[in-house]
């Protein structure tokens, strides 16, 4: 099928993330499965960061002079439009998009609000919820990467909600599970990918090092390997957190796609620190999709279908669970294989592009 015949579709993105960002990276996987299935989604970015409001909206109004009818997937969260967490900019370019008559669909990728129990942190969330209410009242379909019956501003019985989970940001070709759990002839290695930066970097480094000490006491030596952001800001902390420890500490950094799918891939388990393993964590996901158990922490946001995977968790802040957890898998060979073989039909049945694809166009009514 050449480019000519592929049927039109927009994703509309807001300011960018750095140094990685994970909205671009998602649309980019999903350009490549609805090729497979005839369709070709553009991406418009509408940067508001960059041209200010009026600016931006100038440059979609004539971006936009052909989108009579067509698709147009809006890309939501708070921060995509909106410095600080106040997103009343997607509203306008939802009423932008009316204006030229084109089909609108919000795809949801922050559904909840932000946390917070401050007074501005209350008010935020009251404005992020009265904002989503209205992007869901305006858009003709509205997609959720958490299941809807999760989310508590949805009205009743909604009838135009779906949920569509998120794939891993790596492309389906680059994935190539290499059994690594099955190789006995050297070290365990425990992946790490990605780290929170700011106030939360040391308590996660800290529950990291703990659980590979843990481990490493009955499966020395082991290999820790800590890829994605803030790894690098990470080591310094590792390195004195693992002192004294028969632990070889590798930390890769932001790195392209086809070198996070290798090193996963090459991986025995995804250690997983940073809050409940979720539907919306794209991280744990993509361990999913290289075949890894997930060793990490379960909260009110964990639920079907992540729950299908590999996954062995423990109740969140129990950093003690956790270490034992580790070692249960890392000591195990069958528990390790039988969690791999999970992982690996949990993306294929849930989490696989192809799959996504196949949700998005039932959605949107295959027209």
């Amino acid at each position: 099928m050449t480019s000519k015949t592929l049927r039109p579709l927009i994703a509309l993105v807001g300011q960018r993330d750095e140094p990685t960002d994970a909205l671009h990276d998602y649309c980019t996987q999903l350009q490549y499965a609805l090729v497979r299935r005839g369709f070709a989604l553009e991406l418009a970015e509408v940067r508001w960061d960059r041209l200010g409001y009026l600016g931006a909206f100038a440059h979609l109004w004539t971006q936009s002079a052909n989108w009579n009818g067509q698709w147009v997937l809006m890309q939501y969260t708070a921060l995509s439009w909106s410095r600080h967490g106040f997103p009343f900019g997607a509203l306008g370019v939802l009423a932008l998009m009316r204006q030229r008559r084109a089909r609108c669909a919000v795809v949801f990728h922050d559904a909840q609000g932000f946390s917070g129990l401050r007074v501005v942190d209350r008010f935020r969330r009251a404005c992020q919820h009265w904002t989503m209410r209205q992007a869901y009242r305006m858009a003709s379909r509205s997609l959720f990467t958490t299941p809807v019956e999760n989310i508590d501003w949805l009205p009743k019985g909604s009838r135009k909600a779906r949920f569509v989970p998120i794939g891993a940001n790596i492309p389906d070709f680059q994935i190539r599970p290499e059994e690594a759990c099955l190789k006995a002839d050297r070290p365990k290695i425990v992946a790490v990918f990605g780290v929170t930066g700011g106030e939360q970097l040391a308590r996660e480094v800290r529950e990291i090092a703990q659980a590979v000490r843990h481990a490493n006491a009955k499966n020395a030596p082991l290999r820790l390997n800590v890829i994605g952001r803030n790894s690098k800001e990470a080591e310094p902390l590792l390195r004195r957190a693992l002192e004294g420890v028969e632990v070889a500490l590798t930390t890769q950094g932001v790195i392209p796609m086809e070198q996070i799918a290798s090193a996963l891939c090459s991986s025995d388990v995804l250690l997983f620190v940073r809050g409940p393993v979720a539907n919306t964590r794209g991280s744990a996901i993509a361990g999913i999709a290289c075949g890894l158990p997930i060793v990490g922490y379960a909260g009110p946001e964990t639920g079907f279908p992540i729950t299908e995977a590999g996954l062995q968790l423990v109740p969140q802040g129990r950093s003690d669970l956790l270490s034992l957890a580790l070692d249960r898998v890392l000591g195990d060979d069958q528990l390790r294989r039988d969690l791999h073989v999970r992982s690996l039909h949990a993306y294929a049945t849930y989490f696989s592009w192809d799959r996504i694809a196949e949700q998005y166009l039932t959605a949107l009514g295959n027209d």
